[in-house]
C-alpha cells in the first residue's frame, strides 16, 4: 500500500486499553478485559507488524512502525454527556499499576515498539500529554522507549481550547515538548512552537529532542536509504494482498475468534437432514457491519447470509430493517412466518458502529430496540431448533435466550471480518470445532443502571454497593464471564507435574519480616531467586471430534492489599485428535506472576495460600517466610 502511494509506514495501532466498561464504544478494537491478555496481544501485535531487522539483519530497521495507546487510562469516549475530551481519570495509584499500565510497559519493553500515543483525557488533572511524569518519567525513563512519542489527533489543541489546561497557546506547546511529546498529530505545534520557543517557554534543544526522535524512527523505516524499489520490500504491490493465503488467513482468524455460550445439542448441523433454513435478523446479511472501525478494504464480503446458503437452501428475512430496530422498523410477521415454515433458524442480531464506536459509548446493556422482541417471536413460532448469533463489539444482556429452551444454541462472533458469514457456517455445520473464549465478562443490564461508567475504581466498594469492575474484581452476577466458551467435543485437565505444597520464602538476616508478622513481601531482591516452578497439564480429548483447546491458568492469590478475586498468568493452546493427550507447560516464576500491586503502587507477594486453577482443577501453593 505505501509503494503505490495509498499509505504511510506508521501505524497507529494497536489500541491497548483495557475494557474496563462494558459500554465503552471503542472496546470492539481492544483486545478485552485483562491485563496479561492485552499485554501479550500488545507484544504479538506490535512484533508482528513492526518486524524489526527484516531484510536489513538486526540493525534496528523496521518493515513498518507501530504504536500503542491510548495512553492511559483511557475508556471513556462519550457517554451521557461526558466526552473524552474533557474527562478527568480519577485514578489510584494501585488501580493505574495493577491495570491500566501493564499492557503499555509490554508494549514498550517487551515489544520494543515505535511509539506511544497519549490520550485526549486528563488523569487525576493532569492532561496525558501534559504530564512530564507518565511521559518522560515512565515511558522514555522507566521503560526506556526506543521511539517517539506521539498525541492523540488535536490533543494539543484539546487541552488548550477545551480543558484550558494554560493560559496562551504557546504555553500548551511548550509544556507537551518538555513533558516528552515528540510528534503532534494535527497543526497545532506546527503553528505555536516558534512563538513559544522566541518566548523562552521552551529551548531550541527541547525541540531538536523531539525532531530527533522522529527522524530515528525515519531512519529506520528506511526513507534515506535510497530508492525504495530496490530494499527489502520495494517489490510488494497490490497483487501480494488479496492471496489465496491471506484470503483463507481472514476466515482462520474468524474461526478461531467466534464463541460458542450455549449449546442444547443442537450444534452442529447437518446439511443433508435441512430442507430449509430460515435466516433472520437485521445482521444476517451484513457486509460493511462486520469489519468493525478502523476498517480496511476487504477483498470479498461473505455475509452470514451467503456462508449459511452456500450449505443449505435459506430463506432470508432481515426482521428489522436495521440494527436500531426501533418503531416502524420491525418487520416481525414475515419473520414469525419464516421461522414457523424452516427446519432450522439462525438469528443473527447485535450491533454496528450506530450503536458503538468511538465518541460513542452505550448507555444499556440491553439489545437494541426491538431485537428482544424479534429474538422471542421467531424462536416461539419456529419448529426447529433456533441459533442465537450475536454480533457485536460489547456485550449485551441475553440472559432471556440463555434461559430460554427455545432456543438451542449462542454464539458470539465479534466482528468478525470479511469472511465472517463462511466462519460462521463453519463452525455451525461441523467443518469447525468452536474455541473463542470470551475475553470480556458480560453483564446483567442492572450493571448499566448502576454504576456510572465514569467510576474509575477496579474494586469493589462493600459499603455503598459498588461491585468493582472485570472478572477480577467484580463480585456481582454474571451473563457469561470471562474465558467461557465451549466446544463441541470434551477436554479434561490433570496435573502433571505442580510445584510444592510449601514454598519457602527465604529473607535476608535484617528483613523485618523475619521478626514480625507481614502480610506480603517486596517482589523483588534476593529472595525472588529461585521462586520459579513449573506447572505441566495433561489436556485429553475424551470427545469424539478433533479440536482446540486454550488452556486458561488462573492464581487467586489471598485477600491482602485488595487482591483480585483471581487472575490470568498465563494461557496455551492446544490441538487434540479424538482421544489424544498433550502436555501444556507452564513456568510460574512467584514474584512475577504471583505477585499484586498494593496500595502505593508496589508490587508485592503475598504470602499464605495461592490457588492456581485449570477449571475445575485446583492446586495450592502455600507461600512462608
Amino acid at each position: 500500500m505505501h509503494n503505490v502511494g495509498l499509505a504511510g509506514l506508521t501505524f497507529w495501532s494497536p489500541n491497548i486499553n483495557i475494557f474496563r466498561d462494558p459500554r465503552w464504544g471503542r472496546g470492539q478494537e481492544t483486545p478485552g478485559e485483562d491485563p496479561l491478555l492485552a499485554s501479550r496481544y500488545a507484544v504479538g501485535y506490535v512484533t508482528g507488524l513492526q518486524d524489526a531487522g527484516a531484510g536489513n539483519a538486526t540493525d534496528g530497521a523496521l518493515k513498518v512502525a507501530a504504536c500503542c495507546k491510548h495512553y492511559t487510562a483511557y475508556d471513556v469516549d462519550n457517554w451521557k454527556g461526558v466526552e473524552r475530551y474533557t474527562f478527568d481519570a480519577k485514578v489510584s495509584q494501585q488501580d493505574l499499576d495493577d491495570t491500566f499500565q501493564p499492557p503499555f510497559k509490554s508494549c514498550v519493553v517487551d515489544g520494543n515498539v515505535a511509539s506511544v500515543m497519549c490520550s485526549y483525557n486528563k488523569v487525576n488533572g493532569k492532561p496525558t500529554c501534559a504530564d512530564k511524569d507518565l511521559l518522560s518519567g515512565v515511558i522514555r525513563g522507566d521503560w526506556n522507549l526506543n521511539g517517539y512519542i506521539s498525541s492523540d489527533c488535536d490533543s494539543v489543541d484539546v487541552l488548550y481550547n477545551k480543558q484550558h489546561y494554560t493560559k496562551t497557546p504557546e504555553e500548551a506547546a511548550a509544556i507537551t515538548i518538555k513533558s516528552g511529546l515528540d510528534l503532534n498529530c494535527g497543526t497545532f505545534l506546527a503553528e505555536h512552537t516558534v512563538a513559544a520557543v522566541k518566548a523562552g517557554l521552551v529551548s531550541e534543544e527541547d525541540v531538536d529532542r523531539a525532531i530527533t526522535n522522529n527522524f530515528i524512527m525515519l531512519m529506520r523505516l528506511g526513507f534515506f536509504d535510497g530508492d525504495p524499489r530496490k530494499l527489502a520490500f520495494g517489490s510488494l504491490g497490490p497483487s501480494d494482498v488479496c492471496t489465496s493465503s491471506n484470503q483463507e488467513l481472514a476466515r482462520e482468524t474468524a474461526r478461531q475468534g467466534i464463541v460458542l455460550l450455549k449449546n442444547s445439542g443442537a450444534l452442529p448441523l447437518t446439511a443433508k437432514s435441512i430442507k430449509s433454513m430460515a435466516v433472520i435478523g437485521p445482521n444476517a446479511n451484513a457486509s460493511f457491519t462486520m469489519i468493525g472501525n478502523y476498517e480496511g478494504t476487504p477483498c470479498k464480503y461473505t455475509t452470514p447470509l451467503q456462508g449459511l446458503g452456500a450449505n443449505v437452501a435459506t430463506v432470508y428475512q432481515p426482521g428489522c430493517s436495521n440494527v436500531g430496530c426501533s418503531g416502524n422498523s420491525l418487520q416481525l410477521s414475515t419473520a414469525v412466518a419464516a421461522a414457523a415454515s424452516a427446519d432450522v433458524t439462525v438469528l443473527v442480531v447485535g450491533a454496528d458502529q450506530s450503536i458503538e464506536r468511538e465518541s460513542l459509548d452505550r448507555t444499556s446493556l440491553v439489545l437494541p430496540g426491538q431485537q428482544t422482541q424479534l429474538i422471542s417471536a421467531v424462536a416461539n413460532a419456529s419448529s426447529g431448533p433456533v441459533i442465537l448469533v450475536v454480533m457485536s463489539g460489547g456485550p449485551f444482556d441475553i440472559s432471556f435466550a440463555k434461559a430460554s429452551d427455545k432456543i438451542s444454541a449462542i454464539l458470539w462472533v465479534g466482528y468478525p471480518g470479511e469472511a465472517g458469514g463462511a466462519a460462521l457456517a463453519d463452525i455451525l455445520f461441523g467443518h469447525y470445532n468452536p474455541s473463542g473464549r470470551l475475553p470480556v465478562t458480560w453483564y446483567p443490564a442492572s450493571y448499566a443502571d448502576t454504576v456510572e461508567m465514569t467510576d474509575m475504581r477496579m474494586r469493589p466498594d462493600t459499603s455503598t454497593g459498588y461491585p468493582g469492575r472485570t472478572y477480577r474484581f467484580y463480585t456481582g452476577e454474571t451473563v457469561f464471564a470471562f474465558g467461557d466458551g465451549l466446544s463441541y467435543t470434551t477436554m479434561s485437565h490433570s496435573l502433571a507435574s505442580a510445584p510444592p505444597s510449601e514454598v519457602p520464602v527465604r529473607l535476608a538476616e535484617d528483613h523485618p519480616c523475619r521478626t514480625e508478622e507481614c502480610a506480603s513481601v517486596e517482589a523483588a531482591g534476593d529472595h525472588c531467586e529461585g521462586l520459579a516452578y513449573d506447572v505441566h497439564l495433561r489436556v485429553e480429548n475424551a470427545g469424539a471430534v478433533a479440536g482446540a483447546h486454550s488452556v486458561l491458568l488462573f492464581s487467586s492469590p489471598p485477600s491482602v492489599h485488595g487482591a483480585p478475586t483471581k487472575h490470568l498468568l498465563g494461557f496455551e493452546k492446544v490441538s487434540l485428535a479424538p482421544g489424544e493427550a498433550g502436555t501444556v507447560a507452564f513456568r510460574v516464576d512467584v514474584c512475577r506472576d504471583l505477585s499484586v500491586v498494593d496500595e502505593l503502587g508496589q508490587r508485592k507477594v503475598a504470602l499464605g495460600g495461592h490457588t492456581l486453577h485449570v477449571g475445575d482443577l485446583k492446586h495450592t501453593m502455600n507461600l512462608r517466610v
